[in-house]
């Protein structure tokens, strides 16, 4: 965005978090909202808590301002601060719920960050900032190198690299980070840390734009159902193949997997416990940091899955009108039937073209094809000698889903998620592929589950044979996480 006089100008009177920082109450909002929202990373509130939070606030400031600091009560401030005109919060009701909920807004959010960069800071680190900006300039030019030799020759450069650190560590010298650098790092890791929290509101705020102009967009429409549909599904897809939406998909991806996680927890743990770190007095909700992360996440993917609901029952709602309409019309013309039997209008009420006959030439008739009269042979039936093994008829295999649903439920018990591979390990497979195939469709209708496709995982069983003895089977599958 360029700054340019007509821009700014343009922006200090539409902008929500321009209109934040001019207000003659910024300090209230901005330091109640952050206090609620930002700290605890809570996504909405609902409005009995948050008036009672915010009645809380403007007591301790009449006590200490005087009475007239701030008359109004305080849902008065709070629909006021949610109004079109500010924009401060979101009021929305949940889907089942008659209990109004209050969000910040994407702008609100992008103030307060502003307002906590003008904090003086004791310690300003400039050396993190730039190996992270060298590391993305290598990430792309790796990244966009299409000749095999020269990627070929910049792995051995990193290899020989490797081998010299290598080399280093065992002859015993080991090059540590200063306390200075590690201040450094950290102080980088808490501020992408926050903003990354930031942008999950931007991100849901965009969705909910898309919705909103797909609705005016069904309330004007005056083309055919078929083509509104394609559209707004070809709008959809654009969103989710945009780069917003590629990032955001390859972000959940990365984050859902458990070794990623367990990694995560195991480098926090560490970090906050050094020296050098702790003498910072970091916020204690970093080393769940990454759980904030997964919250906002599964909150904006709810978000998703609401509005493509919503949208549905707007179609279903629009296109139920269409029908009630055909049918008061029908009705219409029944009625004025009925009104007319008895009194029949003068004149030629309607004209017919004359009536005419349908010819059928003989040539076109199909010759006569007498039926077939089946034979019957006259033989005696006799009964059979074969010795058939009927054993094999009443030897079918039975699959206990509750007894695999019990398996599932107790390996969620000490954990937020868990593979069908280490449900598998701990309850191996007694009736091999069918079982599997079981588990798959439990994880369909009976649990909440995500489908890693960019990994697999191999579950194996034992199957008895009497020729061969016990033979060992293996099935590779995309990788499926259970989540409790």
């Amino acid at each position: 965005m360029s700054l340019e006089y007509d821009t700014l100008e343009r922006l200090r009177q539409s902008h929500p978090a321009w209109r934040l920082l001019r207000s003659d109450h910024a300090p209230l909002v901005a330091s109640f909202l952050y206090r609620v929202f930002v700290v605890p990373n809570l996504r909405s509130i609902s409005q009995p808590d948050l008036a009672e939070a915010l009645e809380d606030e403007l007591f301790a400031l009449r006590e200490r301002l005087g009475p007239d600091a701030f008359p109004k009560p305080a849902l008065d401030y709070l629909n006021d601060w949610a109004a079109n005109e500010k924009g401060w919060l979101r009021k929305f009701y949940r889907q089942g719920s008659d209990e109004p909920q209050f969000d910040l807004t994407a702008a609100t959010e992008k103030a307060l960050a502003w307002l906590g960069s003008l904090a003086e800071r004791s310690f300003v680190g400039t050396e993190s900032r730039l190996l992270t900006l060298f590391d993305l300039l290598k990430q792309m030019h790796d990244g966009t190198q299409a000749d095999p030799k020269a990627r070929i020759a910049d792995l051995h450069k990193r290899r020989d690299d490797i081998d010299a650190e290598i080399a280093r560590v065992l002859a015993g010298d080991l090059d540590l980070l200063d306390d200075t650098a590690l201040k450094d790092r950290f102080q980088q890791f808490v501020s992408l840390a926050r903003e990354l929290l930031t942008d999950f509101r931007e991100v849901e705020d965009n969705f909910r734009a898309l919705d909103r102009r797909v609705r005016e967009r069904i309330a004007l429409w005056e083309g055919s159902k078929g083509a509104l549909l394609e559209e707004i599904m070809g709008e959809r897809d654009a969103i989710a193949d945009s780069d917003q939406g590629r990032s955001f998909r390859a972000f959940w991806d990365f984050l859902m997997s458990s070794s990623r996680q367990e990694e995560l927890s195991t480098l926090l743990e560490y970090i906050l416990a050094l020296p050098p770190v702790s003498d910072l007095n970091p916020d204690t909700r970093l080393r769940r940091v990454h759980y904030d992360w997964l919250e906002a996440g599964e909150h904006t993917q709810r978000t998703v899955a609401q509005l493509s609901q919503q949208l549905r029952r707007f179609l279903d709602d629009k296109a139920w009108l269409e029908n009630r309409r055909i049918m008061d019309l029908l009705r219409g013309i029944e009625t004025k039937a009925l009104s007319l039997r008895d009194a029949a209008p003068a004149g030629n009420v309607m004209a017919i073209a004359d009536t005419a006959v349908d010819l059928e030439l003989p040539m076109e008739r199909p010759l006569f094809t007498p039926a077939v009269k089946p034979r019957i042979a006259d033989v005696d039936i006799e009964a059979g000698n074969a010795d058939v093994d009927a054993g094999s008829l009443f030897s079918q295999i039975v699959v206990d889903k509750a007894r695999l649903m019990s398996h599932v439920r107790q390996a969620l018990q000490g954990r937020q998620q868990v593979t069908l591979q280490e449900v598998c390990r701990m309850q191996p497979l007694q009736h091999g592929l069918a079982e599997l195939v079981a588990y798959l469709q439990l994880a369909s209708d009976a649990f909440r589950t995500v489908v890693d496709e960019n990994a697999t995982e191999t579950v194996e069983w034992t199957v008895e044979s009497p020729e061969a003895g016990a033979l060992v089977r293996q099935a590779t599958l995309p990788r499926v996480i259970f989540v409790r």
